[in-house]
């Protein structure tokens, strides 16, 4: 075999926002990366509704809602804001300081755990504040292991294939967020049935659900033609097309009654699509710097605070992991060894950002895999992550003018972007058992479970485990071995926990 070697023409030094970002250099625009920021910023904006829904859905022990009242809408109004506020200046300090096209918010999953946390121990007057303090320690301790070098070691140390089948898993995930939230595939009326359905009853219905399948026809057409903008001109088109359903039938919001039943199933799920009264709002910033470092200590004891700051640390430590490699590889932006560029100031951001969603009393921030809707419009820098920031910030004064885009307008460019990450399957070996069985559970478990940070762990499981039975023992990393031990406990937390209580 013959290699032919070849002069690279030496990329022109470029100055002002071009040079710090290398804009040209990435094969990007600012068009693109502006574009690619507003379209992440609408795929992910649903937080900003979501997170104050979780949060403040149960009282804690001090008998306050979130945000330390005991009013449900004023304490929504206050995590709507500190969750924007947050989101902004943290993906802000990605685009400025990684450069990297990825924006973050609060976690979800985390902030579902943080919920029932507080339902489980309210009767030993655990508060919002106490576990925020435990958010807090957790992003400590992953800043820690990313100024050691340990989290950048185990990101090395991830086999190739394994990375191309979290960022499929990904695509999957991601995918099947969006036919959720849309409404298109949900939980059964009846219980004992199946476990999830198409529509409602096993038919499409409501207006809501048209919303959404022509948002993902119109993004889809327009990709196929290669129209620039593709994305974002399909959730404004599918989001004129609700305010225009909803001014002529008032659809109105999905409403669960006093039993928890979900009374009028085939409306809106999180927003109404209707123009506001006013663009503007004053926002209230009382709910950041709510937290206590040290109060779950004494209140629920040490083992359980311990086993939760380890819950918190794997699913940071790894839906992160996750998520860059995916974006990396969309935007492909990483190396020969499937590494993006400035990975330790990337996971810097990253750790910061759970220190930052604990102190602000909005649970931890992490990257959001929402962000390769973004890349699909071509966003290639951290230019892209700053008008994300941007835009997060200006919805905490311009919030019912961000509000107007309901979830199923949205909800098609996750669909069509997971197709997308979807096509790198056919870079896994299938015929080779080794790497197909730990890639398939990787793949498939992240939807199954909802939950990214479990089809890693089956992934790293399985790859040492059929190591072991191959007589291969060497060719694991060693920091596998440790990293599957870690996610061994990860899986049984709740009987260890149990035990050792």
């Amino acid at each position: 075999m013959s290699t032919q070697t070849r002069t690279k023409t030496p990329t022109p030094t470029r100055s002002g926002l071009d040079g710090f970002f290398k804009i040209t250099e990435r094969g990007s625009t600012v068009a693109r990366e502006v574009r690619g920021g507003v379209v992440t910023f609408f795929t992910m904006a649903y937080i900003i509704v979501l997170n104050p829904i979780i949060l403040s859905s149960a009282i804690d022990g001090s008998g306050n809602l979130i945000g330390g009242t005991t009013d449900p809408i004023q304490s929504k109004l206050l995590v709507a804001v500190g969750t924007a506020v947050v989101a902004g200046v943290m993906s802000i300090l990605m685009g400025l300081f990684a450069n990297f096209p990825i924006a973050l918010a609060a976690g979800l999953g985390i902030n579902g755990l943080i919920a029932g946390m507080v339902v489980t121990h309210s009767s030993e007057k655990i508060t919002y504040a106490d576990l925020m303090g435990l958010v807090v320690i957790e992003g400590i301790i992953i800043l820690v292991l990313v100024l050691t070098g340990f989290r950048r070691a185990v990101f090395k140390a991830i086999p190739g294939t394994l990375k191309v089948a979290i960022s499929v898993g990904i695509g999957l995930f991601i995918a099947y967020i969006g036919v959720i939230d849309a409404g298109f595939a949900r939980r059964p009326s009846t219980p004992g049935t199946v476990p999830s359905e198409l529509g409602i009853g096993g038919s499409l219905d409501g207006w809501p659900t048209l919303v959404f399948v022509v948002g993902v026809f119109l993004i889809a057409m327009l990709l196929i033609r290669k129209v620039k903008g593709a994305i974002l001109i399909g959730i404004v088109g599918a989001t004129v097309l609700a305010i225009v359903l909803e001014a002529i039938f008032h659809i109105g919001p999905r409403v669960f009654d006093k039993t928890g039943a979900l009374t009028n199933p085939s409306a809106w799920a999180l927003t109404v699509p209707k123009l506001p009264d006013s663009i503007t709002n004053t926002p209230d910033l009382g709910i950041l710097g709510q937290f206590s470092l040290l109060g779950s200590f004494s209140k629920i004891g040490v083992v359980t605070s311990i086993m939760f700051v380890f819950s918190l640390l794997l699913a940071d430590f790894f839906d992160t992991m996750g998520t860059v490699v995916a974006i990396g590889t969309e935007a492909k932006l990483l190396d020969e060894d499937g590494n993006p560029p400035h990975t330790d100031r990337i996971l810097v951001v990253d750790s910061v950002a759970a220190i930052a969603g604990g102190a602000g009393g909005v649970s931890s921030n992490t990257s959001y895999i929402e962000s390769a809707s973004g890349v699909e419009e071509g966003a290639r820098t951290g230019l892209a992550a700053i008008v994300t920031g941007v835009l997060f910030l200006l919805a905490t004064f311009l919030a019912p003018l961000f509000a107007v885009v309901p979830s199923e307008a949205a909800a098609p460019a996750l669909v069509i972007v997971g197709f997308l990450m979807m096509s790198q399957v056919k870079n896994i070996e299938w015929d080779d058992m080794d790497i197909a069985l730990p890639a398939f559970l990787t793949i498939v478990l992240m939807p199954f479970t909802y939950n990214i940070t479990v089809g890693i762990g089956a992934g790293f499981i399985a790859w040492v485990l059929v190591k072991i039975v191959r007589g291969r023992t060497r060719d694991v990393h060693p920091l596998l071995w440790v990293v599957a031990a870690f996610f061994v406990v990860y899986f049984i937390k709740t009987p260890l926990q149990t035990l050792f209580s």
